[in-house]
């Protein structure tokens, strides 16, 4: 494709590149327009690519496809992974020297939450498989075995859950994966911005004093700090800004989201449970962040290098997944699967949020970080922690997130088996 009228020609990678940095700039934009103190932020940046991609994913394949092979896909694909890697792995390290204390005093709090979020979310797809078969919605998909798999990909998506939509997909017939596919692809773009919006709603319709709710959420960590200050100046860095120790991080919790633990009796050859890349890099960071040394050895990045990782891993994982996902919305969307999307994006969030506030009784910033975990909505953390103006609430999510992260994967295999 050639800019201009030709005078710039961009072809090939500089082509992707030039709509990477041209979609980060717009989106951002986008983000800084506020209407009633509310506004997109970095999730602007999922809007421009997704209309990127509705228009221009064509020209951008046509750039890319060599030998048959579609090289554009497989670059979003690293780009989006590059993303939450680094988004992932920095959350970790700045949850990590507070995650056990907050586990230690809400653990129960954060499982019962966590299950609370996806069981209503397994609920409303029930409600919405029936009612699609009372009033003969979906009656253009041939089985009932069909209409299911695409309900369990809108609930993927409508969570946003990778592993709910592969567990999905390795559970249905064959000839039903691609209906788990398309729903994902429907309900994702609700998923993605619905929580955005809801951690910002949230405060301002409850009026909330943030300065007294992140005194609320601040909670003493277990020693681990304290520790390493006393250390302070005798700790060894392989680097200044602790890019060595990010990286053995990031290699560890790859592996460990590639461990695979079986849920059924077929063992390996059945249906397998892991924590993904995601949960991996998560788990391993966590571990890190909370010990914050080895030895003499600090295994603790940089503040500013972890709050640049985690905005760019953000931003980076946005547009890997939106320019491919504004594609497949226009070519699957369906106005009353939306609406099944969006509702069981919303019904979720809202049961959570009553139950985590007048049951549970946490806090407000407690409450909405343990939400994002529940929903598992890695943009709506970043979001969130703009709006809270503290780190702390990325603690709540990683200690809700793990709990959420297994039960999705169950609910949508449940329903897969029983309707």
């Amino acid at each position: 494709m050639s800019l201009f009228g030709g005078v710039i020609p961009i072809t090939g990678i500089s082509f992707l590149m030039f709509c990477v940095f041209a979609i980060l700039f717009a989106g951002y934009a986008l983000g800084r327009i506020t209407i009633k103190g509310v506004s997109l932020g970095d999730a602007g940046v999922f809007v421009v690519a997704l209309i990127f991609g509705a228009l221009f994913f064509g020209p951008l394949e046509a750039q890319l496809v060599t030998e048959g092979v579609n090289y554009a896909e497989k670059a979003l694909e690293i780009i989006e992974n590059l993303g939450l890697i680094l988004f992932v792995t920095s959350v970790g390290f700045i949850a990590g020297p507070k995650f056990f204390g907050n586990m230690k005093k809400n653990f129960k709090s954060y499982v019962l939450l966590g299950l609370v979020i996806i069981l209503a979310g397994g609920i409303s797809a029930v409600a919405c498989i029936y009612t699609g078969r009372a009033i003969g919605f979906g009656s253009s998909i041939e089985s009932s075995e069909g209409f299911t798999a695409m309900i369990v990909g809108l609930l993927s998506g409508s969570l946003t859950s990778t592993p709910a939509f592969s567990a999905a997909k390795a559970t249905v017939a064959e000839e039903y994966t691609s209906l788990v596919s398309v729903g994902h692809g429907i309900a994702y773009i609700f998923g993605v911005i619905g929580v955005v919006l809801f951690v910002q709603l949230i405060p301002k319709l409850t009026k909330a004093d943030m300065n007294a709710e992140r005194a609320k959420i601040s909670v003493s960590d277990d020693g681990s700090e304290v520790k390493k200050k006393s250390f302070a100046g005798k700790l060894l860095d392989l680097d200044h800004y602790g890019f060595a120790v990010f990286s053995v991080a990031a290699v560890l919790g790859t592996f460990v989201g590639k461990i695979k633990i079986p849920l059924s009796t077929a063992g390996l050859g059945g249906t397998c449970f892991s924590f993904t890349t995601t949960g991996g890099c998560l788990l391993v960071a966590l571990i890190f962040g909370h010990f914050g040394r080895i030895g003499k050895l600090n295994i603790m990045p940089q503040q500013q290098t972890l709050k640049l990782f985690r905005e760019l891993g953000l931003v980076l994982f946005l547009v890997g997944a939106g320019i491919p996902g504004g594609a497949d919305f226009v070519a699957n969307f369906d106005i009353m699967y939306f609406v099944y999307g969006i509702i069981m994006t919303l019904f979720p969030m809202i049961v959570g949020y009553i139950f985590a506030k007048y049951v549970l009784k946490l806090s407000l910033l407690n409450s909405l970080g343990s939400i994002t975990g529940g929903m598992t909505s890695t943009p709506a953390l970043g979001t969130l922690i703009n709006v809270a103006g503290t780190e702390d609430v990325a603690a709540a999510y990683a200690a809700t997130y793990p709990i959420a992260l297994i039960s999705v994967v169950l609910v949508s295999q449940f329903l897969i088996i029983l309707f």
